[in-house]
């Protein structure tokens, strides 16, 4: 997943410059997913104009575009692509950061492209199974386990949709550390964590004059 953040100098080029996490209001970049035939996650990182799910699935394009409902059922709530055109299901609205499972026909990258958004966004983590995307201002979170000590979590998992479409996952170790096999994380990364107890990650920084909101 290829991931650059860049200072606005020219609107109509595709320059790339020296990447940096400030100023947000002069800042465009993109995030690349590259996405299998079947079932992904992804994420929309950088600010789109996507309103609801649909504008998503229709931009991937996707066949189906799901989001995980941590409670009460700990399962992904889907809407489909109609043959008759339009989508079947109870459509959503979605903010930037929000991540998501979709399926595709065949393989295609999708590139979350646009201005980086004023309000880094924070994830309200129920008791149990989320899914989230590394925030863009968290670059320094660049192993699974940084990110597991970071919310602090009992699991991190990544989805592998080739070959076997399932997560993999490092869990929290009584004797301290991890357990299995860490791996290499990037903003705009989605993962699946849990958690013990209810909590907002990441807080809000005294430091930072982007605004959090929690989702």
């Amino acid at each position: 997943m290829k991931k650059l953040i860049l200072p606005l100098l020219l609107l109509v080029a595709f320059g790339m410059l020296a990447a940096v996490e400030s100023d947000p209001s002069n800042v465009v970049g993109y995030v690349k997913y590259p996405l299998a035939a079947g079932l992904n996650t992804m994420a929309i990182p950088m600010e789109q104009g996507f309103a609801m799910a649909s504008n998503v699935g229709d931009a991937v394009p996707a066949n189906t575009v799901s989001k995980f409902e941590p409670t009460p059922t700990e399962l992904w709530s889907s809407i489909t692509l109609s043959p008759f055109g339009g989508w079947d299901g109870i459509d959503w609205a979605v903010n930037d950061g929000d991540p998501f499972q979709v399926s595709v026909d065949a393989a295609v990258d999708f590139y979350s492209i646009g201005d980086l958004p004023s309000a880094i966004p924070s994830y309200s983590l129920a008791a149990g199974l989320n899914v989230l995307m590394v925030p863009l201002d968290q670059s320094a979170l660049n192993m699974a386990s940084l990110v597991g000590d970071a919310i602090p979590a009992n699991t991190v998992s990544k989805f592998e949709p080739t070959p076997i479409e399932l997560w993999s996952s490092i869990t929290l170790s009584p004797f301290g550390g991890w357990d299995g096999i860490d791996w290499a994380t990037a903003i705009g990364d989605p993962l699946q964590v849990s958690v013990d107890a209810a909590t907002v990650w990441p807080g809000a920084k005294a430091s930072n004059n982007v605004n959090t909101r929690s989702k």
